[in-house]
């Protein structure tokens, strides 16, 4: 390896959809910061399905290097000349973006404007454990459902959460008791059941059983705004059914099958989520992504929200890799699974 190359993990072909990706150890260009771009040196990346979905995603014919891995925690390195939020040397994370290769290398370029400090209380796995997760469930509430920052203006209100032991709904769990939200969270195992409540849940009910009647043994009517984080179509007609009039729900998959009828009926706000959307789409606003990450550092050095990572492999390896793609495929996790440094075969 020289000054101009470094290591990374990559894949060239897809290989089958049924199995995690396989990861080769190659010598790549080393980007060079230009404009606003960092260099961060990669201490810790977490894994996540929009990982394997971007191989997923590529043509069986398609042999170009591939080279994934959106959750980062590292050290910068070099600036870019229009760099003013961060300098050599500073602790940063970040989710990045879908359209430049992710952060399985020594080092990694990524825009200054979706980068976050690193909180201090945390060290570089826990911290990789929470970017793009956080980031979606931040985007969710505040910008798709519009909820309210203030807790005197959420008293009384609930948010139905399907998923909630999962990646996002370990951190929107945390980030929905912050603002004042009655929080009840999905699960249908003892484990993730206790997770959910560890985690600030209010309640928790099993999404494989109807919805209604479980909330109606709570005392509840319905609920306010629900946050999908699994497969909208499973549960299109037992949200229809919770949902109060004029409530709101927000998903992170799309949808196959048409909405419910019932949503049209209550006057139902219908939203998606996708977190990359502001750094596909350069949005004028992209910025806000580093302004919630060091919101988010911010709660987490005052102790108001915790790492969401269960499990940590060492060092960022083929093998490492491949094992914790394939627990993510499961659908078994909980939390976050994270690998830290070195970089090696």
């Amino acid at each position: 390896m020289t000054e101009k190359s470094m290591k990374a993990l990559g894949f060239y072909k897809p290989g089958p959809k049924s199995e995690p990706p396989t990861f080769e150890y190659i010598d790549v260009d080393r980007p060079v910061p230009t404009g606003r771009n960092l260099l961060v040196e990669v201490r810790a990346v977490s894994v996540n399905p929009t990982d394997f979905r971007t191989r997923d995603a590529k043509d069986e014919n398609d042999d170009s290097l591939t080279i994934v891995g959106r959750d980062v925690a590292g050290v910068v390195v070099e600036t870019g000349e229009d760099c003013t939020v961060f300098k050599t040397g500073d602790e940063v994370f970040y989710a990045g973006t879908t359209i430049a290769p992710g952060g399985h290398s020594e080092v990694h370029l990524v825009d200054e404007r979706l980068v976050g400090k690193k909180p201090k209380s945390l060290d570089f796995a826990e911290a990789a454990a929470l970017p793009l997760t956080s980031l979606t469930a931040f985007e969710a509430y505040f910008d798709r459902l519009g909820i309210s920052r203030r807790v005197e203006d959420n008293a009384g209100k609930s948010i139905l959460i399907i998923g909630a032991a999962g990646g996002v709904g370990s951190i929107a769990t945390q980030i929905a008791k912050q603002v004042g939200l009655t929080v009840i969270g999905t699960a249908s195992r003892p484990e993730t059941k206790e997770w959910a409540m560890e985690h600030g849940a209010d309640y928790t009910i099993n999404h494989m059983e109807p919805f209604e009647l479980q909330l109606q043994s709570l005392g509840l009517g319905g609920v306010h705004y629900i946050f999908c984080l699994t497969n909208v179509d499973d549960h299109m007609s037992n949200m229809a059914k919770v949902i109060l009039p004029q409530g709101k729900i927000c998903s992170i998959l799309p949808t196959q099958k048409p909405l419910d009828i019932a949503l049209f009926s209550k006057s139902v706000t219908f939203a998606y989520e996708l977190m990359y959307t502001r750094s596909m789409f350069h949005t004028d606003d992209m910025i806000v992504q580093h302004e919630l990450l060091d919101e988010l550092a911010d709660w987490v050095d005052a102790g108001k929200v915790k790492t969401t990572m269960t499990e940590r492999m060492s060092p960022i390896n083929s093998s490492n890799l491949k094992q914790a793609y394939g627990k993510l495929m499961s659908g078994r996790t909980i939390g976050k699974i994270v690998l830290d440094g070195p970089i090696e075969p």
